[in-house]
């Protein structure tokens, strides 16, 4: 016979998480999950408290999209619960493995008006991939193990296991060996599929035969760790890619195969779609923002769409080939069948062309990567950053004009996920949290996250957890006093001091910073910036929160370094 363990539920659960190797886990708790907690405590695993649930799944967000392991957050009931909702949205969207445990009512009790019950499944519901509700304690290790199968299997995404009082709080002799886990879903993307050898066989002939085909590539390309595959693909080929905010770094900014951002923020990319004879859309929904509100792609060029999600086939676009499965096996298996065919002979001259237009761009813009306008312009500031922070670097954006400044000029200086925003949702307030889960995922590597004042104010209180868990990191507050997208929109609407709830008051987010032990610098020189820069990262022992004072003018703050004028019409937004 083997043996018997009498423990609670919530100790179940805590020796379930640890059988999956568990890296770090962010929660609030409530007495629904105090089982859990004690649990966590004698087993030493890694739990830090946070101030806000929404707070718990960002920070776990971006654990899992640096580390590549299943985040964890917990929640307790009621309040608890819905706070996690914006969070859970976000790693949904961006397909991020999580598993949430969330506390419920004592079952003998429910829907007796306990004190902060809700109906939170159905408010959960829509933002997650699957809801596990544990209803007999026995099976807990089953349960678990499903969490983490389905939030790590086909497209990754959050799965709520939802416990109630009474099986967080009841003992069961388990069997000792049924505390085990699969090494597949201790990991994303755990399993791997491919498309039809007919349709790869397509494909390869479509890429083959084409004499200016173009990667499109979104943020699947680092769900499915396949940056390296995608680099390796488009030079053994010849073929340029443009990517998306969230696929920035599926291929090194500096490669000359890179066509930089494609939709709304193109530079080179869109005339290089509308020239295109073939596109081969990888890990991409083409969304709003990536097709310019779905006009990118309305005619042109034969797609084919590689995605691991059938249903995003022919949801913005007609595709003349579907390619359905995992990026990175679908891509090795692709560029096997290709090797047989040949290339054109120009394609060495498409390549040179658009190494050309990239150049002649970042030269066009040269003037403002450098200007020494105070106040600071938003280009000097990533100009600086890319000018400092090592090829193994992070940069971590928050919603709204961050994520865009970034993905616009930040240059990884590598393949892979060196960009993490929080695009899947684009919340504000992802900055701090956002930081505090790439660090604790990357030690030993410079971690900055971009956020604006208004994105710093939603989530301020973070910064005492990041002190507390000993992190070092660069905070970069945008400061312009304002909710820089809103005024900025309503002064391309409505004209110069048409403003209203805009403007937010002037804070020293430096001496904020040192009241909350955290080093903090005020920066309104551009000719400062570096040296502010350098010495955040030589900060070891807590975080740096670089308080940067940018233009108050709202005819400047959308992002675009090249002059070109904003045009807005009636039903249309620009960002």
């Amino acid at each position: 016979m083997s043996e018997k363990l009498e423990i609670t539920g919530g100790e179940a659960i805590a020796r379930m998480f640890a059988a999956h190797d568990v890296g770090l886990m962010f929660g609030m708790g409530g007495f629904q999950l105090l089982p859990f907690y004690d649990a966590v405590r004698r087993l030493k695993l890694n739990h830090n408290l946070i101030n806000d649930e929404r707070c718990a799944v960002f920070a776990a967000d971006a654990y899992t999209k640096v580390s590549g392991r299943p985040g964890v957050c917990d929640a307790t009931l009621g309040p608890g619960a819905t706070n996690l909702v914006t969070g859970l949205a976000e790693a949904f969207n961006a397909g991020t493995a999580l598993v949430a445990l969330v506390g419920d009512s004592h079952r003998m009790h429910s829907w007796k008006n306990m004190t902060q019950e809700a109906r939170q499944l159905e408010v959960l519901r829509p933002v997650v991939k699957d809801v596990l509700r544990v209803e007999k304690i026995e099976r807990i290790p089953e349960l678990v193990r499903r969490a983490f199968a389905v939030a790590t299997s086909g497209r990754p995404g959050p799965v709520v296991l939802d416990v109630p009082e009474d099986i967080a709080h009841e003992v069961h002799a388990f069997e000792a060996d049924a505390f085990y886990a699969s090494a597949n879903y201790c990991r994303a993307p755990a399993l791997r599929c491919r498309p039809a050898a007919d349709d790869v066989a397509q494909a390869a002939s479509m890429l083959a035969g084409a004499a200016r085909p173009l990667m499109l590539c979104g943020g699947g390309v680092h769900i499915s760790d396949a940056a390296s595959t995608v680099e390796a693909f488009a030079r053994r080929f010849g073929i340029p890619v443009a990517h998306t905010m969230s696929g920035k770094g599926a291929i090194a900014c500096s490669d000359p195969l890179n066509a930089g951002l494609f939709g709304r923020y193109s530079r080179i990319a869109n005339d290089l779609i509308a020239k295109a004879d073939c596109l081969f859309v990888v890990g991409c929904k083409l969304g709003e923002v990536a097709t310019r509100r779905y006009d990118l792609l309305a005619a042109g060029a034969p797609v084919i769409h590689l995605d691991i999600v059938a249903e995003e086939f022919d949801r913005t676009t007609t595709p003349a080939l579907r390619l359905w499965g995992d990026v990175r096996a679908t891509l090795e298996e692709l560029g096997e069948r290709m090797a047989a065919q040949p290339s054109p002979a120009e394609r060495q001259g498409y390549v040179d062309e658009v190494g050309q237009a990239m150049h002649a761009w970042r030269e066009s813009v040269q003037g403002k990567l450098t200007s020494a306008d105070s106040p600071i312009g938003m280009a000097r500031l990533m100009h600086e950053i890319n000018a400092t922070l090592p090829e193994d670097g992070i940069l971590v954006a928050d919603g709204g004009f961050a994520a865009h400044w970034g993905g616009l000029l930040f240059d990884t200086k590598r393949a892979g996920r060196g960009f993490v925003p929080d695009r899947g949702f684009a919340s504000i307030g992802y900055g701090i949290p956002g930081a505090i889960g790439a660090a604790a995922a990357a030690p030993g590597r410079q971690v900055v996250s971009l956020t604006g004042d208004g994105g710093c104010n939603m989530s301020l209180g973070e910064l005492e957890t990041a002190v507390r868990m000993g992190l070092a990191f660069t905070l970069v507050v945008v400061n312009n006093a304002a909710s820089g997208y809103i005024k900025a929109l309503q002064h391309l609407m409505y004209g110069s001091g048409s403003y209203q709830s805009s403007d937010l008051v002037e804070t020293n987010y430096a001496n904020v910073a040192r009241a909350l032990g955290c080093n903090g610098i005020r920066v309104e020189d551009p000719a400062d910036i570096r040296a502010a820069l350098a010495s955040a990262y030589a900060c070891k022992d807590r975080p740096t929160i670089l308080d940067v004072v940018v233009t108050r003018d709202p005819a400047h703050m959308l992002p675009g370094v090249d002059s070109r004028a904003a045009k807005i019409k009636p039903g249309d937004r620009i960002a």
